[in-house]
């Protein structure tokens, strides 16, 4: 069963805050099919700690002024910036120094997951 459709807006929302805020690499993973925990990963990636929290705080700003307001139940790895996450039942946000990307490579863990498609609104459009 892939992700709800809650669990897509919330990926979306919280995806394009992340993409307001510069972040690299964004990536929506559905990961229903192999998790009971939750329906998506949302993963991105910042060159410095204060940009990894910077990009929290938006994604965590943008989700609560959604029409039905989601906060995470759950937040670890404030305190180092290197990898936060933010558990939002439905999903679970993964914000990681650019260096902790690479070496635990979530996408390449998960890469038999299918991915739900995010476009930046801010990019111009290709012809």
């Amino acid at each position: 069963m892939p992700a709800t459709e809650r669990a897509v807006e919330l990926a979306l929302a919280a995806a394009q805050a992340a993409a307001d805020k510069k972040a690299e690499d964004i990536m929506i993973l559905d990961v229903a099919d192999q998790l009971v925990i939750t329906d998506a990963f949302l993963i991105a990636s910042a060159p410095n700690e204060r940009q990894v929290l910077s990009i929290v705080d938006a994604i965590e700003e943008r989700l609560t002024e959604l029409p039905e307001k989601a906060k995470p139940v759950r937040r670890e790895g404030e305190r180092g910036g290197r990898w936060v996450l933010l558990d939002y039942v439905d999903i679970v946000v993964h914000v990681q120094h650019t260096e902790e990307r690479e070496f635990y490579a979530l996408d390449r863990l998960w890469k038999d997951c299918p991915q739900i498609e995010f476009v930046d609104r801010d990019l111009p459009a290709t012809a």
